[in-house]
């Protein structure tokens, strides 16, 4: 899943969520500064940070075929910053701040358009 909104947008919370229903016990942080981190629930999850990276080619050195080609869930925050990588099939979901400080979520699954067109 690719995530998408600015700082303080929700993403890192979202990503928790996700991790909770992945029934994950360890405290979930946004990996900024490390990049990725796995975690070990039902699935195994990866969680990624884009923002440091200075594009895809950044990302391809971490081996990213590892992350995203594998049998695990793989969350991505900032993934604009590498979109040229991404699987073409992938959730994208983007949040927005609101005036008043409620979030708009848009999610894309071209699998689920093609199903429901």
């Amino acid at each position: 899943m690719a995530f998408r909104g600015g700082l303080g947008a929700g993403k890192t919370c979202l990503i928790r969520g996700l991790a909770a229903g992945l029934e994950i016990k360890e405290i979930i942080t946004s990996p900024t500064y490390t990049i990725a981190n796995e975690y070990e629930g039902r699935m195994v999850f990866y969680h990624i940070d884009a923002y440091r990276l200075d594009g895809p080619a950044d990302f391809e050195m971490l081996d990213s075929h590892y992350y995203l080609y594998s049998n695990a869930v793989c969350a991505i925050e900032w993934s604009e910053t590498i979109e040229a990588v991404l699987p073409p099939d992938r959730i994208q979901i983007t949040l927005e701040v609101m005036d008043n400080g409620s979030r708009k979520i848009s999610i894309e699954d071209p699998y689920l358009e093609r199903a429901l067109s």
